[in-house]
């Protein structure tokens, strides 16, 4: 990055000045020119100003040494010791881009009597868990949750944090890489690593409509989160491998502005990202009684209801029950798409799915480019004749598959 200068002598006319900037953050105080909020970097009024009137400085790269900077740690997202499957994920990733550059796979988890609950994490491959055991630590508080991250990481010194994109992490992840004044990528698709142990992550970008990839090679530890259900989970094993690692930290950095009064569990709600089979909604459905039969179709295979966003936006239905970017991201054994176009934004958030089933009357649909099996066809005719042959038991193609994939 960089920064803009305005050199004042060499203005000359600022009224003239102030009309080239297309964004407003040209402005006149106090008779001298003034850059505002509003700057984009575009550097137009460099290129169209007088000459050296605005300069552009460009930042000193700092170098690093990477090799100060070894393994691949994920956060352990848990309540009370339930760690949360996004945990496990990242997990099996940690350990795909830790072999790629021969390096360890760590774990940092923090609780109040938790040792037991995390011995389960060595079943999965990780080489080092390192444990911050304190009653302090017993409800998740940003800034003390916050100040034990920091301390892992000035101790252990990762060179990449893999961190859910669940509530809890969506909040510590900024944090975490602010104070290391480190890039952050959300919501990542796929990561890879380089030889440097640079990680390349991407995911999409502009409404998904490319697919960004991004790198910090200037920065360490480099931080990025991942929904639940966009990686694959290891297969569990029968023997432990790794250690536990207790690590401890001053009483003085766990105070915090926040005090846990009482913690009320929450009824459990049928999540659709839990579900063996889905039956989406897209913009083919005319209106919302016709969803009755979309949902019906979802029951009689033992699914769930999704819908797309345009559904959503028409108050048809709940906004957890949407698949996409801007929604769930799901992993569904079968999912069955029904007037469903597959624009990028919903296809990002369904396309590892097991068996992927389209229906859709336009046969140069983008959804029949990642679906395993099609049919073109209007939705109103081709429903009600899968309910008739599921209700039945005559064999359809979709039972078929729904069968086997369960």
């Amino acid at each position: 990055m960089g920064r803009l200068i305005i050199n004042q002598d060499k203005v000359g006319n600022k009224d003239e000045l102030v009309k080239i900037c297309p964004f407003g953050a040209l402005e006149i105080k106090d008779d001298k020119l003034d850059i505002n909020s509003g700057c984009k970097m575009c550097k137009l009024c460099v290129r169209k100003g007088p000459e050296g009137a605005v300069v552009f400085i460009e930042d000193e790269k700092k170098e690093i040494d990477k090799s100060l900077w070894n393994g691949i740690a994920v956060y352990v997202d848990h309540v009370d010791g339930e760690i949360h499957p996004v945990t496990l994920e990242l997990i099996g990733k940690a350990r795909e881009l830790a072999d790629k550059v021969h390096q360890k796979v760590y774990c940092i988890a923090m609780g109040d009597n938790i040792e037991n609950r995390v011995h389960e994490l060595l079943h999965y491959g990780v080489d080092k868990v390192f444990l911050y055991d304190d009653e302090e630590l017993k409800f998740f508080r940003i800034e003390p949750y916050t100040s034990v991250i920091e301390d892992f990481i000035n101790n252990v010194k990762p060179a990449v944090l893999l961190v859910g994109a669940t509530t809890v992490g969506r909040s510590l992840a900024p944090r975490v890489a602010a104070r290391f004044r480190t890039g952050l990528t959300a919501d990542c698709t796929i990561l890879d690593i380089k030889e440097n142990t640079d990680l390349v992550q991407i995911r999409p970008a502009f409404g998904g409509n490319i697919m960004a990839q991004i790198v910090t090679p200037n920065s360490r530890p480099q931080l990025a989160t991942v929904r639940y259900k966009v990686m694959s989970a290891p297969e569990r094993s029968e023997s432990e491998s790794g250690e536990i690692v207790k690590l401890f930290i001053g009483k003085e950095k766990l105070k915090s502005n926040i005090n846990v009064l009482e913690v009320v569990p929450k009824s459990k709600e049928k999540e659709i990202s839990e579900a063996d089979v889905l039956v989406v909604a897209g913009r083919g459905v005319k209106s919302e009684k016709d969803l009755a039969m979309i949902k019906e179709l979802a029951e009689l295979l033992g699914g769930e209801l999704a819908t797309t966003r345009p559904l959503i936006e028409a108050g048809w239905v709940d906004a957890k029950r949407q698949v996409g970017l801007s929604g769930r991201t799901v992993r569904p054994k079968l999912i069955i798409t029904c007037g469903v176009s597959g624009a990028v934004q919903f296809t990002a958030g369904m396309n590892n799915s097991d068996y992927i089933f389209a229906i859709n009357c336009d046969e140069k649909a983008p959804i029949f480019k990642v679906a395993h099996y099609g049919i073109v066809g209007d939705i109103y005719d081709v429903i009600p004749m899968l309910i008739e042959k599921i209700k039945s038991n005559v064999s359809g193609a979709i039972e078929e598959v729904a069968v086997n994939s369960i």
